[in-house]
């Protein structure tokens, strides 16, 4: 009598959903984002038989090489990013049917071949491929592309589906963002607009929504009344490496804080959608960044606080500071640190401050969401050697290392009373059967799929936009510099007075 086979408990959830036949074109197929996370993302996709049965990636560039030497050029970049060693049968076959179109992203003609080389997938295949249109380019290339692309008449297609996905960043301020809104909804509907945030795709951040709206441990407290305040941190231990050029005209509050932290924000503080469709999802994320009021220029210099690196001891070696890294003018006033304190004028969040803090050449990598609890009301516990009772903590760390913590007081054993906090941990990496894929991954898959419940919206984009427009107003307009502070360490002195006038402190890196 044949055995049956047991059903895996932890492999519940884990199935695969169909996407339809699918062309997927990368503008910028030979920069750094495309040889780092597109094709290495692409890769483990089809490792894991994701990608869609009948599936076609063409790279558009501006190098000018043969298919050939592009899917060599493809097959060291899976080799040496991927996040699993690649399986040469797989890899192979992905490789087999790579396209490349070279042409600058301004040439009609360039795009005149695209349409004419997607054609005849479909012709040959005997179906109608959808389209995905990345823009993995520069930023001023983003208008210029999405115009071409209409004036080709590739944003529609009887029979498919055309999508566009924009990277990051999108505009420069909120006028530019305003502007460039205008530029592609002018071409394509915002249902077909995919605006890309890459940390929308990391597990964990993910998990806040699980964490938040299928556990009634947690909602009960989630408010002013139990919350005592929100840190959020972005903490890197590398300096800018090769980046001076877009760095210098970018900084740490747009490279970071605008998007991916008011992101973690938005989902850590939004209320529970009706559906978790994209749409009632993304609806509940905008009133929240509605809900924080843009500070007045004369507010800034109280709610906000900006640092650059200098030199210093980082892992024991010793690093320069920003003005002497290679392309960095050396009057720059460009922020690597940046600090935050916001409120969310709503009746959940009244008077609870959120910290946002980011920078380069800190002590450690890490981004975390810190929620730190109101302390219990009698501290009774305050024998010799005990730690008393501290605030609740509740970690949610989106990298390094996945996963969520919660500190609890508890008694050390003995025959005194002494309490010291303890942690109750869970990790992405022990938990589940699979390893937990790249952000990049889920992304792109998404937007295959049409599901656009990890994009933001046009008028999430402009909220965002919003907020921190009058503090890079009144930082440009600024002649005080950057405070600076040491790499590898904590970060700028100035910053811990954001905290300190409400009683609180940051979290130690």
């Amino acid at each position: 009598m044949a055995t049956a086979v047991q059903e895996n408990p932890l492999a519940t959830g884990l199935e695969r959903l169909p996407v339809a036949p699918t062309t997927l074109v990368i503008f910028g197929g030979t920069g750094d984002l495309a040889h780092r996370k597109l094709l290495p993302a692409i890769y483990n996709l089809a490792h894991e038989g994701q990608l869609p049965g009948r599936f076609n990636l063409v790279a558009f560039a501006r190098r000018d090489q043969a298919h050939e030497d592009y899917r060599a050029i493809a097959k060291e970049s899976i080799e040496k990013y991927s996040r699993r060693p690649p399986k040469a049968e797989v890899l192979d076959a992905l490789l087999e049917d790579i396209q490349y179109v070279p042409g600058e992203f301004d040439d009609p003609d360039a795009y005149t071949r695209l349409n004419e080389m997607l054609d005849k997938f479909d012709a040959d295949a005997g179906i109608v491929f959808n389209r995905v249109f990345y823009l993995s380019t520069a930023p001023q290339f983003f208008s210029v592309i999405v115009h071409l692309l209409g004036e080709q008449k590739m944003d529609r297609r009887r029979g498919a589906e055309v999508r566009l996905v924009v990277e990051k960043p999108f505009g420069h301020d909120l006028a530019t963002a305003r502007k460039l809104n205008r530029e592609v909804l002018r071409e394509f509907s915002e249902k077909q607009v995919f605006r890309i945030d890459h940390y929308l795709g990391k597990e964990t951040v993910q998990n806040l929504l699980a964490f938040r709206f299928a556990n009634s441990l947690f909602e009960p407290v989630w408010n002013r009344n139990y919350i005592s305040h929100v840190q959020i941190t972005a903490a890197e231990d590398i300096g800018i490496g090769s980046r001076a050029g877009y760095y210098d005209s970018s900084g740490a509050l747009r490279d970071l804080i605008q998007n991916h932290m008011s992101q973690l924000l938005a989902l850590l503080a939004m209320e529970p959608p009706a559906t978790f469709d994209a749409d009632p999802l993304r609806d509940e994320k905008v009133k929240v960044l509605r809900a924080i009021q843009p500070p007045t220029v004369e507010e800034v210099p109280r709610m906000s606080l900006r640092g650059q690196y200098g030199p210093g001891t980082v892992g024991g070696v010793e690093e320069p500071g920003y003005l002497e890294e290679p392309g960095v003018p050396p009057d720059s006033h460009t922020e690597t640190y940046a600090a935050l304190r916001l409120e969310i004028h709503n009746w959940r969040w009244s008077g609870v401050p959120f910290y946002l803090r980011t920078g380069k050449r800190l002590a450690r990598k890490v981004t975390e969401i810190a929620v730190i609890l109101k302390p219990v009301p009698h501290l009774a516990f305050q024998q010799k050697g005990s730690l008393g009772v501290q605030p609740n903590q509740l970690i949610l760390t989106v990298q390094p290392d996945e996963g969520v913590s919660l500190s609890l007081g508890a008694k050390i054993p003995g025959n005194l009373m002494r309490i010291r906090p303890v942690n109750m941990e869970f990790h992405y990496g022990t938990s589940f059967l699979s390893q937990s894929p790249e952000a990049y991954e889920r992304l792109i898959l998404d937007a295959m799929r049409g599901d656009a419940s990890l994009f933001t919206r046009d008028d999430e984009v402009e909220a965002q936009w919003s907020i921190y427009d009058p503090v890079l107003q009144h930082w440009s307009e600024s002649p005080d510099r950057p405070e600076e502070y040491p790499s590898g360490g904590q970060g700028p002195a100035g910053a811990d007075e954001l905290l300190a006038r409400d009683g609180n402190r940051w979290r130690r890196l």
